[in-house]
């Protein structure tokens, strides 16, 4: 005769486990909610409604259009990772969780938007932590692999001119885009021929991609800096030229980063003034900047607030078909 075992009851740490789940997705739920919630009320939405009607249609039409087209590059950023990791979560999740993690990484930081979302939305859909970090890795590496390669390019060729009081000149600059050239052309070399595949950080690796994967990390990063400049330079005023607003959206990418403020409020607009008002009035600049901020932070946040909640929705159904599933 066989013995059939009885199941044994589900332990109470386990239990503890499932409770504390609970509590913590609701508590990064309702951050979530918050945040959205906070921003909305800082921003002064009749300055935003007045700077949106004085443009015509045509141009917020051919800016948002620029936009989608950057974020549609980013989300590549994300599948690149599937290829990468090789993990086999569908285009359908793939390409919300990028767009969401990068409308919120713009307007809230890297730690909101880049990190803690991708970990949450992720995780939520079945991916291991380690294959997350590898996914997130190879997103920041392929963000600023483009913008190495723009920047060394604009930098070297001396499109940008500081102003005078500044203590990096246009010759400083050159030297650091040469630099930033040669930072370049190691990492590509490094996936060609490096013998060693992978670095370990604090208990992580960090797998080197190969040359065709690195090539690829080139285009679509350059190619989403370019756009981004692109939504910039249709709504700022027309006697600016292409090169100098992506000049000066490079610097200010620079100087976001050393201050660490969210959506950089308050540092693109002193990097612009400071590098452009020569050629035109810094009101202009003002307004091109605000529209800037509408089509390519504002409207992609409200969007991706909504398919926020969708993703969770979709992660809950999807976790509660496994656990049904488990059980029969």
């Amino acid at each position: 005769m066989s013995r059939h075992r009885r199941p044994h009851p589900p332990q109470p740490a386990g239990r503890d486990w499932r409770r504390l789940r609970r509590v913590l997705n609701l508590l990064f739920f309702a951050a979530v909610l918050a945040l959205l919630v906070a921003f909305g009320r800082r921003l002064d939405w009749g300055e935003v409604w007045t700077s949106l009607r004085d443009y015509r249609l045509e141009t917020l039409l051919a800016a948002s259009a620029a936009a989608f087209g950057s974020y549609l590059l980013y989300c590549g950023f994300d599948l690149l990772g599937r290829a990468y990791t090789r993990h086999h979560l569908p285009l359908r999740q793939v390409i919300p969780v990028t767009f969401v993690s990068y409308a919120f990484n713009l307007n809230f930081s890297a730690w909101v938007g880049g990190i803690a979302l991708r970990y949450r939305l992720y995780s939520r859909f079945g991916l291991q932590p380690s294959v997350i970090t590898k996914v997130l890795t190879l997103s920041l590496m392929t963000n600023w692999l483009g913008y190495i390669g723009v920047a060394g390019v604009v930098f070297a060729l001396g499109r940008v001119r500081p102003p005078g009081d500044w203590e990096v000149g246009v010759h400083g600059l050159r030297v650091l885009g040469y630099g930033l050239l040669a930072v370049m052309l190691v990492y590509l070399l490094l996936c060609a021929f490096s013998r060693r595949r992978f670095w370990s950080v604090r208990g992580h690796r960090f797998y080197l991609p190969s040359l065709r994967l690195g090539l690829l990390q080139l285009a679509l990063g350059a190619g989403n800096w370019l756009l981004m400049a692109l939504v910039l330079d249709i709504l700022l005023p027309a006697q600016l030229a292409y090169s100098t607003t992506l000049g000066a959206l490079l610097v200010s990418a620079i100087a976001g980063v050393i201050t660490h403020i969210p959506a950089g409020l308050g540092v693109l607009e002193a990097v612009f003034i400071a590098l452009l008002q020569r050629q035109t009035p810094a009101s202009a600049l003002l307004a091109g900047l605000l529209g800037y901020r509408v089509v390519y932070y504002l409207l992609p946040l409200a969007l991706a607030g909504v398919t926020y909640l969708v993703l969770e929705l979709r992660a809950r159904q999807n976790n509660a078909g496994r656990a049904a599933a488990g059980k029969t």
